[in-house]
């Protein structure tokens, strides 16, 4: 039995200089990166309607079911403010009706016939 004992105490047994390298290597492990997030690609939208994209806008959204500033500014490239002056200015020549206006938040929908 004391034979068996001393041969794994034996293994078990290091330097001083094994267990100095082992105590300072312990608290060394990869240490997690951190991210530098995500870069988002800089939006080159249009301030102000040229010719083609104000045909299209003027074709295309009477015939949208859902129709939000960002629905337009998304689809057409245009900026949000213009988005929200062109679908006003639609509103007012009857193209398109308000659903429900909310301070920040205006959603319209095609006008119907009836």
């Amino acid at each position: 039995f004391s034979a068996c004992y001393r041969i794994m105490g034996a293994a078990q047994i290091k330097s001083k200089d094994a267990k100095a390298k082992a105590a300072a290597a312990g608290g060394k492990g990869k240490r997690k990166k951190w991210s530098k997030g995500k870069a988002r690609d800089k939006l080159n939208n249009l301030v102000l309607f040229d010719a083609k994209t104000l045909k299209d806008f003027n074709s295309q959204v009477p015939k949208m079911k859902l129709i939000t500033t960002s629905t337009v500014s998304e689809r057409f490239k245009v900026t949000g403010t213009l988005a929200r002056a062109a679908l006003l200015g639609l509103e007012k020549e009857g193209k398109i009706r308000a659903v429900t206006k909310h301070s920040s938040q205006v959603i319209f929908t095609r006008a119907t016939k009836a």
